[in-house]
């Protein structure tokens, strides 16, 4: 793929039709700060190279670790993220690819509950959330929840590793089987935790 032309042509956004590149939005490619551009072609870009025979997307969108002025921040990204999203999510559809091409939009953690001095929120990994989308999985719902405020899990949990061995049973591989050995051969499961979300498979 790397040495193909169909790289090449998968990055040319200008052969789409620009009411569909309306509808993902434009944004700039200059990044924010130190963190990734809110970008809104990479999400086209990302389709035209599912379909150009690329496995595996990944796309940094915007700056999150906002430590300072979020709610101002995030006024203006939020809905750039959800008009991405909902583009992309959509034109799978329409392509009748939602049932092969799965989409995760998550970060690596969560932030605070409580809003700091500075107007912001700071890191906290005891709950986090994430989107799932396509992949034939069985979507539309909400699966867990937190206490009232916000800070740690309360209802069905979900750990990232049930989120990776969901996308693993839909690739049909079974992570409570499957090894793969370290560098002194020792086998090595893919997954520390077997379960998938049984509500989306």
């Amino acid at each position: 793929m790397l040495t193909s032309s169909k790289l090449v042509e998968a990055l040319n956004v200008d052969k789409e039709d620009p009411r569909l590149r309306d509808r993902y939005g434009r944004g700039s490619p200059q990044n924010i700060d130190d963190a990734a551009p809110r970008w809104m072609d990479q999400f086209l870009m990302a389709r035209r190279l599912v379909e150009a025979g690329v496995r595996c997307v990944t796309l940094a969108f915007g700056i999150w670790d906002m430590h300072g002025g979020n709610f101002s921040r995030l006024r203006q990204q939020l809905p750039m993220l959800d008009q991405g999203v909902a583009a992309l999510v959509r034109d799978l559809h329409e392509r009748g690819l939602d049932k092969d091409v799965s989409v995760v939009v998550w970060g690596e953690f969560g932030r605070t509950p409580r809003i700091n001095k500075d107007a912001g929120r700071d890191h906290w990994p005891q709950a986090s959330c994430a989107l799932l989308a396509g992949g034939g999985m069985r979507t539309g719902e909400v699966i867990g929840s937190t206490n009232r405020l916000g800070e740690v899990p309360h209802d069905r949990p979900v750990h990232y590793q049930n989120v990776f061995a969901t996308l693993y049973h839909n690739l049909g591989i079974d992570v409570s089987a499957t090894t793969i050995a370290d560098q002194s051969g020792r086998p090595q499961y893919l997954l520390d935790l077997h379960e998938p979300i049984r509500e989306i498979i």
